[in-house]
């Protein structure tokens, strides 16, 4: 750590937003980890707690506790909120089976749950990821519970729920892959040119990017990015990690990974872009290690602090490019 400042003060000072996602469990029962969220980022957004899946153990009850804890812990440090997220077509219940519901039921449920959770954290959470992923790879409208029953107007009714309830959110549709100009983000710009069009409130485009293998190039997210603010977007990095192939990392594999991680960041300093969040603290909490076919493509070292929650490399090029 060759800094004398640490990453919040230095992202503080720059009036930068800089979060990560955190883990309940990890939050209370981890010292290192909870004193790394605490001294190191501006911003917190919930791995998990706040999907549908987590929220809604029964048909009818909510289980608030592990977004409650993070949502309070955030407050208590003086730290903005990222709701992540309210509609995914993945993490619903396991109790819930669409077919069970009419598609009239299905909307007032999907309306239910919005104005439920949006309501219980209106003014508390600032910005929501509305709507998560509803664009496939090749650039179609991907297939959901939502969209089967709603059509492309599940993503109207989704955004209009949730200003109803808490009209000083930020409101974002949030997606991966579209971090660059390329197929699928020309149809995340197509949708929410259409979401405009139709006077449907968004306020911004969350860019996942997942630098996993293959990394994006910087210069197509820059020019990415400023055609989504032309539409009158703002833009955040919302789920920002960078891992190699497996088996593939060069020796100089932190280095090049600091150097991504830098050139992200002056991207986002060069275009307005006043919010990026990494996918978890250290190494060790990486949702890469969890799922198998991710654990089995690619190195699982994709974060500034690694297994023990010790700064890399990543981290001082980080506070440089905001220091500079």
């Amino acid at each position: 750590m060759s800094s004398d400042k640490s990453l919040r003060q230095t992202a503080d000072e720059r009036g930068f937003n800089f979060g990560v996602a955190v883990d309940p469990d990890a939050l209370r029962n981890d010292v290192s980890y909870r004193a790394r969220v605490r001294d190191e980022f501006n911003t917190l957004t919930p791995e998990n707690a706040l999907k549908m899946g987590p929220l809604r153990p029964s048909p009818e009850t909510y289980d608030f506790g592990d977004a409650d804890a993070i949502v309070n812990f955030a407050r208590a440090n003086d730290m903005d909120v990222r709701g992540h997220t309210l509609v995914w077509h993945n993490q619903t219940p396991t109790w819930f089976q669409p077919w069970d519901y009419t598609d009239d039921q299905l909307e007032r449920f999907l309306r239910e749950h919005i104005q439920t959770v949006v309501g219980r954290y209106r003014r508390t959470v600032d910005v929501w990821d509305v709507v998560n992923e509803a664009v496939a790879d090749d650039g179609t409208m991907r297939e959901t519970v939502w969209y089967d029953a709603m059509g492309e107007t599940y993503l109207d009714r989704a955004f209009e729920w949730a200003h109803e309830v808490d009209p000083e959110a930020d409101l974002y549709y949030n997606d991966y892959g579209a971090d660059a100009i390329n197929e699928k983000s020309d149809a995340v710009y197509d949708l929410l040119e259409r979401l405009l069009d139709r006077g449907v409130p968004v306020d911004g485009v969350g860019l996942q990017l997942h630098a996993l293998g293959e990394w994006p190039d910087c210069e197509s997210i820059a020019e990415n990015i400023r055609r989504f603010q032309a539409l009158g977007l703002d833009v955040q990095i919302t789920e920002m990690d960078v891992a190699f192939p497996a088996g593939e990392a060069p020796e100089d594999a932190p280095q090049r990974q600091a150097a991504f991680y830098r050139d992200v960041v002056e991207v986002c300093l060069d275009t307005g872009v006043d919010t990026l969040v990494t996918w978890g603290v250290g190494d060790a909490n990486s949702w890469i290690r969890v799922f198998r076919d991710f654990s089995e493509r690619y190195t699982g070292d994709p974060l500034l602090f690694d297994d023990r929650n010790r700064p890399k490399p990543a981290y001082d090029a980080v506070i440089d490019a905001l220091d500079g």
